[in-house]
């Protein structure tokens, strides 16, 4: 009698707990809008921002377990969800951005009028598929966890409801990543066909041997296709053109969650289709990143520079041109991993930098958020007496964009470039580290005009009486001020110790 071979999977439900906790909290969110009166809505941010740092705590019991789980029967190595360290550095990145973010949006949310229950529900159903992703190793999972971290997001930008600028960022934002998942799942089945497998250990042991030379063409087009689609996730030039106008149009804390959660679940799926997937297909996937690397930067900082300060809501556009510069940056340790026989060094790099730029962003769009509550057209101009008017808030400013452009006091944001670059030269991609040298040049004038703007006088209107010189001053609300605290407290620590980012990084190694 010939055995049947068992197909229940396994579940470790501690291994799921981060994600699981997020999207189980979303429901509970989203149930409770239906029976609290209006007065008592605001208690739903807290609930979500209480919910977001308990699962980010849940991923303490699964530090250096390695946990594995969804595994096929009869390949028990084989597994749909890992919780090795690369999944669980992301993960911490994705719950604490998400966790600002929250922070930022309670009183957005109040003051916007946007729906509360909905709002909340949105933004952590895109947390828990973004929890999901850097702990997915088959492409199917892989694309479900993108489009469950997308799809909310469309609707966070276009939540204001009524406004322009929002209804034309949402669509812009929903048409760019459609056709994105579009091209990704012709790739992913492409290699389905060409492999017989999902799994990417499969995948990537099918691609080193492939039988018939059809299957091969069809393999390298499924390939390319793949990482175009992931190109448009990660805003990589010249895939990058929803990214000004949607971070214009959506509400403040939803454009600092784009720009680096966001970012985040790109290129964790970058990083896994590459290096577990198609490191047989390096030679063609590293040249690809590189050059996609060097005109991403180039066109990111380029046109930062190029942005008027007194152009409405043009803080907001620097900081997402710059979010477009930052992820060539990101993009260079990647494409080194091609070249090298220790991609996972490379991989580290990428994860550090990340880090770093999470931090510090998110704090740049928390006062951007700070300096809208009195001057909604959010113009670089108007941060010009910045530190008059609230010395701490333009201080924290000043190191943000410092960081961002690597200058002390900032040298978290330096040692964070420094081993970029240094990757990029020890893979013999020099070309590449000359590029992002001058970059780098390129983005200082930009931040440090930025900077100086913040501790200028402010400018004087002819005819208006002194009391109406400055913007009128409200309160800091206490989450605002906490998420701004929260950023800049961990900006200084990781600048006084900024080898604490690479050595937990380097437990990222895949």
């Amino acid at each position: 009698m010939s055995s049947i071979t068992p197909l229940v999977q396994s579940v470790d439900w501690l291994a799921l707990a981060p994600p699981t906790l997020t999207a189980a909290v979303a429901l509970v969110v989203l149930v409770a809008d239906l029976f609290l009166p209006a007065a008592r809505k605001p208690l739903l941010g807290w609930l979500a921002t209480a919910g977001l740092a308990f699962a980010a705590l849940l991923l303490l019991p699964l530090l250096g377990g390695g946990r594995r789980t969804f595994c096929l029967p009869a390949h028990p190595d084989v597994c749909s969800y890992v919780a090795d360290p690369f999944a669980l550095v992301i993960q911490f990145l994705v719950l604490g951005g998400a966790l600002l973010t929250a922070l930022l949006s309670i009183d957005t949310v109040k003051d916007q009028g946007l729906p509360t229950g909905e709002y909340w529900f949105l933004l952590l159903s895109s947390a828990a598929g973004a929890a999901l992703l850097p702990a997915s190793r088959d492409l199917a999972t892989l694309v479900i966890a993108l489009e469950v971290a997308s799809l909310p997001a469309f609707a966070l930008v276009g939540l204001r409801r009524g406004d322009r600028l929002s209804s034309e960022a949402a669509l812009k934002f929903f048409l760019s990543s459609v056709a994105a998942t579009a091209v990704m799942l012709l790739g992913v089945s492409f290699l389905y066909a060409a492999t017989g497998s999902l799994h990417l250990a499969r995948v990537a042991h099918a691609l080193t041997a492939l039988p018939d030379p059809r299957l091969a063409t069809l393999a390298s087009a499924g390939v390319a296709l793949t990482l175009v689609g992931f190109a448009f996730k990660t805003a990589a030039a010249p895939f990058h053109f929803w990214v000004p106008d949607t971070y214009v149009g959506a509400p403040l804390p939803i454009a600092g969650y784009l720009s680096v959660v966001g970012k985040a679940v790109g290129f964790s799926g970058l990083i896994l289709v590459t290096v577990q997937g198609f490191p047989s297909y390096a030679d063609v996937w590293g040249p690809a990143l590189a050059v996609l690397a060097a005109l991403t930067m180039t066109v990111g900082n380029v046109a930062a520079v190029r942005q008027d300060p007194r152009r409405a809501h043009s803080a907001v556009r620097l900081l997402a041109w710059s979010s477009v510069g930052q992820a060539g940056y990101l993009l260079v340790p990647i494409a080194a991993a091609g070249y090298t026989r220790d991609p996972a060094h490379a991989i580290g790099s990428t994860v550090a930098y990340a880090l770093m730029y999470a931090a510090v962003n998110l704090g740049a769009f928390a006062v951007a958020a700070l300096v809208a509550r009195t001057s909604p057209a959010n113009r670089i101009t108007d941060y010009r007496g910045l530190y008059a008017r609230r010395p701490l808030a333009a201080l924290a400013m000043g190191f943000f964009l410092l960081c961002l452009a690597g200058l002390p006091p900032g040298i978290i944001g330096l040692f964070a470039k420094v081993t970029v670059f240094s990757v990029a030269v020890d893979a013999g991609l020099a070309w590449l580290a000359v590029i992002m040298a001058i970059n780098v040049v390129i983005a200082l004038y930009y931040y440090l005009k930025w900077t100086t703007v913040l501790f200028r006088g402010a400018e004087a209107v002819p005819g208006a009486a002194p009391a109406e010189q400055q913007p009128p001053r409200v309160g800091i609300p206490a989450p605002l001020a906490t998420a701004i605290a929260l950023a800049t407290v961990l900006g200084i620590v990781l600048s006084g110790a900024p080898q604490l980012v690479l050595r937990f990084a380097s437990g990222a190694l895949l």
